[in-house]
């Protein structure tokens, strides 16, 4: 985090989200609470698990970290 009034504070948030609206959303709304629910989770659970990024070299954020969790060992810190 940089410090307050900083333009950069939240870029990654609002990245996700204006990404979430625009994916899931799609200019509609869900009929109900339990159908917003369901989807929302399922949604998350694509972009960690299958949802490629280009920012990391075109892997799933799942991977990415396990990736850099394994070669951290290796650097001196």
């Amino acid at each position: 985090m940089s410090r307050r009034g900083n333009c950069y504070d939240n870029a990654h948030a609002e990245s996700f989200w204006s990404r979430f609206k625009a994916e899931l959303l799609d200019g509609g709304s869900f009929p109900g609470m339990a159908d917003s629910n369901l989807e929302i989770s399922h949604h998350i659970a694509d972009y960690n698990v299958e949802r490629r990024h280009s920012s990391l070299g075109y892997l799933v954020p799942n991977h990415f970290a396990i990736h850099l969790q394994k070669t951290s060992q290796f650097c001196p810190a």
